[in-house]
Order: structure tokens, then sequence, then C-alpha cells
């Protein structure tokens, strides 16, 4: 049987952006920033982001397309024989269901919040209202679980439908449509008064709030935001059509989810001195300031619906990204049905996701190392096995696969004019991106 991918030029740039544009921009992000200093945490992001993110989003895409298949068996059909870099897949299998076990908690929430909008009862411009309906959602055990395994469920329809008719048909549909929506929002919360205290929090950086703590965060965030590290962007690239431009389509994917992240902040950090919030308020950040942009400006309720509805879609873009990782592995390496794989990962996922699901309620007393089990799982996949992943991306992309092979996926064997491209990303992937992500790493865990 003919294996499934994406169909159009269109369709590769719309999922791919699905991917990387999620939660961790209107959701993640903001919170990040607020709570690291804000203009500093930001400026060491972006550099992450062209430093460290882009040539390991190049080299994982490059790794799927030429193997045409799943995160594991990519690498194991890719590197030299007996040599085990099938775990930087397995690794990146891991990582994906730690991350969605907490992700699908988040998405629970905002598919939660689609009809709070309609109800209207968290629109208020007053930050004890807004809070008080966030609390509530989270606090109550039998809300947290029903949204997040109604979330997962959504997604599993989704993923069953198959590549074509299923990923790539919902994300190239509904993504320009979020990014309409996030212009509109941050027009509004920027013609609020105090508006430009949040800008400067956003744009005028204190270099002295920039730690290695900071730097590791953002570095982490990078790869989050990016799908990298994790396998997704392997397993992308196995659909990728063969005369695609892999380092265009990277580069095209970054600068627009780098985008949305900038109008996310926009939007967000105006209102939230405007209105008297807390920038470090952390997970529930956008949550209780959203509600409070649409409360002052007509027809709020309509046009809060709306944003938490397309905010629903850029979860579920990244989520089906995510939860590809494991499908593919099963269905491909393992040879269960792509049904079977699909109800096999979700469960999984449903299990593990049951505490950091309750983790802002009845379970926020259970903590390991200090961090209950939301932070626990989020740490270990973006501050421990994204970064790992893509240190191991790079040397096996600088290192083990080889230059010709390298230059050959690049350049689609030989029709494309990528010289220059091949030589930048083997120096970035070979001496500087697996350097700086060492460096980080071991000064934000405080061993240099």
């Amino acid at each position: 049987m003919a294996r499934d991918g994406f169909t159009t030029s269109f369709g590769v740039i719309a999922a791919t952006l699905g991917s990387a544009v999620g939660l961790g921009n209107i959701w993640k992000f903001p919170y990040l920033t607020g709570a690291n200093g804000g203009a500093g945490f930001l400026l060491v992001y972006v550099l992450a982001t062209l430093a460290v993110g882009l040539p390991v989003m190049i080299s994982e895409i490059a790794i799927g397309r030429a193997a045409r298949a799943d995160a594991v068996s990519a690498f194991a059909r890719l590197a030299p024989p007996r040599q085990p870099w099938w775990l930087i897949g397995a690794m990146g299998v891991v990582a994906a269901v730690l991350i969605m076990a907490f992700y699908s908690a988040v998405a629970g929430w905002v598919f939660a919040y689609v009809l709070k909008s309609l109800a209207g009862g968290a629109l208020s411009t007053d930050p004890k209202v807004t809070s008080a309906a966030f609390g509530a959602l989270v606090a109550d055990p039998l809300q947290a679980l029903a949204w997040q395994w109604l979330v997962l469920a959504f997604v599993g329809t989704i993923i069953l439908m198959g590549v074509a008719k299923g990923i790539e048909a919902v994300t190239k549909r509904l993504m320009p449509v979020l990014f309409l929506l996030l212009v509109l929002l941050g027009v509004r919360s920027l013609t609020l008064p105090g508006a430009g205290e949040g800008l400067a929090f956003l744009f005028r950086p204190e270099f002295s709030r920039i730690t290695p703590g900071v730097v590791l965060v953002a570095v982490g965030l990078a790869f989050f935001k990016l799908s990298i590290g994790m396998g997704t962007m392997v397993t992308y690239g196995s659909y990728f059509r063969a005369d695609q431009n892999i380092p265009a389509t990277a580069a095209r994917v970054m600068l627009a989810d780098l985008a949305v992240s900038m109008l996310a902040g926009i939007a967000i950090f105006p209102a939230v001195f405007a209105f008297g919030f807390k920038p470090e308020a952390g997970p529930s950040l956008v949550f209780i300031t959203v509600p409070a942009v649409f409360a002052s400006m007509p027809a709020g309720a309509l046009f809060m619906t709306a944003f938490f509805v397309l905010t629903a879609v850029a979860a579920t873009g990244a989520m089906l990204s995510i939860v590809e990782v494991p499908v593919a592995v099963l269905s491909e390496r393992m040879g269960f049905t792509r049904r079977a794989a699909t109800v096999i990962t979700l469960v999984v996922i449903a299990l593990l996701g049951v505490l950091p699901a309750l983790s802002q309620g009845v379970a926020a007393r259970w903590k390991l190392g200090g961090m209950n089990a939301f932070d626990l799982c989020d740490s270990l996949s973006s501050n421990v096995l994204l970064p790992i992943g893509g240190i191991l991306v790079c040397v096996f992309t600088g290192w083990i696969w080889g230059r010709d092979r390298v230059a050959a996926e690049l350049s689609n064997r030989g029709a494309l004019a990528s010289g220059g491209v091949v030589r930048a990303l083997r120096f970035l992937v070979r001496w500087v991106s697996p350097v700086l992500i060492v460096a980080v790493m071991l000064r934000g865990f405080g061993i240099a």
C-alpha cells in the first residue's frame, strides 16, 4: 500500500506551520516571557531560534524525507550498520508523549473557554473575576479530565483520517484565520490606556535579568515551539513532497512562527499592564488576560469565542503533529494498524496526563523536586529531552550522515542550487548549534 503524504506545497507549509504554531505561541511564549523578564528573554529566544532551532529543523525534515519513514526507522535506515542512532527517534517518542501529557490538559482549558466565551461568564476587565473563572475550571477534577479526554478523542478522529485528508486538510484551511484574529486582538490591545508599558516590557530589554536559567528556558522554548527534538519534524519530513524546497520551507515556517509569537505578545502584554495583571502570572496568563481585552471592545463575547475557537485550532494542529510521532512508529515499525496505533497512543497519553491535568487543583501538592506533575512533564521534555535530541540530531547530520547525502537531500537531487545552504548548515550543526546547546544546558543546570 502506498505511503500517505502531503499533496500540495501549501499543504506542506500549512501542516508544518500548524505543528510549530500552537499553544506554544499563544499560551507558553507569553507566560514564559512574562516570568523571565520580558524583552531580554525575547531577545535570547530569537537568537536561539536562528542559531539552533532553524538548523535542527532543516536537519530533521531532511532526515525524514530521505528515509520516508517514522522517527525511529528514519535514523535506523540512514545510520551506518549496527550503530544505535535510532535511539534519537525513540527519545523523541518519549518526549512527544510527555509533552502531550500536559499539552492536552492546556488544550482542554482552551476548548472549555470556547463554551465559557459563549456563556459570557469569563468576560470581564476585573482581574479577580477572570482569575476566579479560570481557577474554577482547573480546580474541578471532573471538568479538567473531561475536557482533556475530549480533546484527545477529537485529535484521534483527525489522525484516523490520515495525513492528506486529516492533518493537511484541517490545518491549511484554518491557520490563516488565526493570523487575522491575532492581528485584530493586537490592534485592540495597543489602543488600551497604559499599553506603552506593556510594549516596553516586551521590547526594551533589561540585560541584568538574563541568567543562565533564562537562557536554558529560551532554548527549550525554541525547540518546543518549532516542534524539534521530539521526532515531529522527522515524521512530517517523511510526508514532504519530493520537490519541496526544505530550507526555504523551514525558514518560512520559522519566520511565521516568530511573527505569531510577536503578535501574541503584542496582544497580551499591553493588556496585562493596562488592566493591572501580573506578567509573571504563569500558565494562567492568557486565560485571565484575553477575556479582559475582549470585555473592553464591542461584541467582545463574539470575538472572544472566535479567538478561543481558533486557539483550539492552533492547539489541534500542534497536537496532530505530536501524536503522529508515536502513531507512525507503532503503525510502520511495529506493524499495528493505524486505528490500533492511534488508540494505544491516546490511551497512554490519557493515563499519563491524569496528574498534569489535576496538578492545578486536587493534585497541586503532589510534587517531585519541587515541581508538580504539570511542570515536571514540561521541564523534562522542554529542558532535557528536546535539547539532548537536538544535540544528537546535529551530530548525526554533521558527522554521521555524510556531506553528499545531506547535499543531495537539500538540493532535491541537484534540482536546486543549495551549495551555500549546505555549507552553512554543516558549519552550524557541526560546530555552533551543539556547542551552544551543551553550554546552555550545563550553565542552566548550574554545572558549569
